[in-house]
């Protein structure tokens, strides 16, 4: 075989050991690779959805892990990107089996999203706002945040809760950074993910482009309670260094 073939079947056997061995090579050596390669990879998955890996016993976990292992192309090692790609993997590889809980996607991407907030850098062309710059300032979510809708309760969920059925309504939750750099969760009503989805899809806003869009999208509500209730929703996010100026 010329050089890429056996470069090939080198990758086949460490994704797959039920793929032969590569000729020429102990069997005994071929498994010190795998298992260095795969052990990697799984400490990579199992420390960036620990809730996840404690719902699956040790052997479903394996099997889980080993299946994105060897099916999946991971374009880069980084720890960060690796959850990402295991996510992706889930959404778009992956067929459901008996031993996954329903809320398998969005309990994973609940986890994916704590550590993306976790590892977030600054903007550094944001800044932090008073509650006195709302009204006149240029305001965006900080790039240290990030906003989701989950139809099950992600953020309840471990070994003895385990829900079957989606709630009725979805739950909204801001992911942040505080001030010493922890991973924070804000639960918010239908309202507040709104304006702040409001500010992620449009990069960055003024409150009067704001209250003029929620009168817009709520015509059967007085104007002036939508406004005094985002400026009150948009004070309480600046003080978490949520909501930033531009």
């Amino acid at each position: 075989m010329d050089f890429k073939q056996v470069q090939q079947s080198f990758i086949d056997y460490i994704r797959d050991p039920q793929r032969p061995v590569p000729v020429g090579v102990p069997l005994a050596r071929m498994q010190v690779y795998r298992e260095l390669f795969f052990n990697n990879v799984m400490g990579f998955v199992s420390n960036g959805f620990p809730v996840l890996k404690s719902l699956y016993t040790d052997e479903q976990w394996q099997t889980l892990v080993q299946a994105f292992f060897g099916q999946h192309d991971c374009k880069s090692p980084v720890f960060i990107d690796i959850a990402g790609e295991f996510l992706d993997f889930l959404q778009f590889q992956y067929s459901p089996m008996d031993s996954d809980p329903p809320f398998m996607l969005e309990l994973a991407h609940y986890e994916w999203l704590e550590l993306r907030v976790a590892t977030a850098q600054q903007d550094d062309r944001q800044e932090l706002i008073g509650k006195e710059d709302i009204t006149y300032r240029n305001l965006c979510l900080a790039a240290t945040a990030s906003v989701a809708q989950y139809q099950y309760p992600v953020q309840q969920i471990r070994p003895d809760y385990r829900p079957s059925e989606p709630l009725v309504n979805p739950v909204y939750f801001c992911l942040y950074q505080d001030e010493v750099g922890e991973v924070g969760f804000l639960q918010l009503t239908p309202l507040s993910a709104q304006v702040l989805g409001y500010l992620t899809e449009k990069g960055q806003g003024t409150f009067d482009e704001l209250t003029q869009w929620l009168a817009a999208t709520y015509p059967q509500m007085p104007t002036e309670t939508l406004t005094q209730g985002c400026l009150a929703l948009l004070e309480q996010l600046a003080t978490k260094s949520i909501v930033r100026g531009v």
